[in-house]
């Protein structure tokens, strides 16, 4: 059995990713520690995607150390080290209309679909009872996937990537597609997670502060593949680094454990009123 008790649930140590002849991470060095709650923020482009493929076990580096739950990428078996991670990605590739319930059990398996000659014990489904209870999705347990809405299928999501109990958790911009309501429902059973899974180590990706949980604990913020600012979030999240990534001018709110931004120069954009055309009543003042 793999040994996934690592104090250090997420290191890269100098990564270096290259497709073809484009440099994706240049030399990326920053440590997620277990327990923590990180987010990585960044204009497109910037290579978050990138770091949550290589937290998942999915690609390697071209050059440099990353090391996952203790062990590292390429002197590990990859099927054994992903069966500890869970993946949330709203553009979940379903195409069957499977229940909520049978969805959710698929984290068990690590598939889309159904996997063949295989079924959930009691225990099993059980457990998968349990999570879709907790976020609020009980009175839809056996609703087919087509009937739910987006939001309804981003927590069913979050129950699919927790049903195997991972000790670490990648949610691919989850709220992707989302109202402000089903946004903050999402938010919430993110942030509950703290509460019913202490132990569980957290990376989730975006590019609006808006969307972070209030249990965000630390932030990476990206630009062109370097990193900006690394390290507790209210370090992080500041007006001069969030500027300094986007590239743009960028005024950090933080309110009542919430994040939001504006632009810094709200002059530069106003529009302008055209003058008023002669002999049409417009005034000369």
């Amino acid at each position: 059995m793999l040994d996934v008790g690592s104090s250090i649930a997420l290191d890269l140590d100098d990564v270096v990713l290259r497709r073809g002849e484009t440099v994706i991470l240049p030399g990326l060095s920053f440590t997620v520690r277990r327990g923590e709650h990180w987010a990585l923020l960044g204009p497109n482009g910037a290579g978050k995607s990138t770091i949550l493929s290589l937290a998942g076990a999915v690609v390697h580096p071209t050059r440099g150390a990353v090391h996952v739950l203790g062990h590292r990428l390429g002197r590990v078996e990859l099927q054994a080290l992903r069966r500890h991670i869970g993946h949330v990605n709203p553009r979940h590739p379903l195409r069957s209309p499977l229940s909520v319930t049978q969805v959710v059990l698929t984290g068990l398996t690590g598939s889309v679909e159904t996997a063949m000659r295989w079924s959930p014990s009691p225990a099993q489904r059980d457990h998968a009872r349990e999570l879709i209870d907790l976020f609020g999705l009980g009175h839809r347990a056996h609703d087919l996937w087509p009937t739910l809405s987006q939001g309804e299928r981003g927590r069913a999501l979050v129950a699919r990537a927790l049903v195997a109990d991972p000790r670490l958790l990648l949610l691919d911009e989850p709220s992707t597609g989302l109202d402000v309501a089903a946004r903050e429902q999402l938010l919430d059973t993110v942030d509950l997670l703290s509460a019913t899974h202490p132990g569980l180590t957290s990376v989730l990706v975006t590019h609006h502060l808006e969307e972070l949980p209030t249990s965000t604990s630390h932030a990476l913020l990206l630009s062109h593949g370097r990193a900006v600012a690394a390290g507790p979030v209210d370090e992080v999240l500041t007006s001069e680094h969030v500027t300094a990534a986007f590239e743009h001018p960028i005024e950090v709110r933080h309110d009542d454990g919430r994040w939001g931004g504006r632009t810094g120069r709200r002059e530069a954009f106003a529009p302008t009123r055209p003058p008023s055309p002669a002999g049409r009543g417009g005034s000369s003042s």
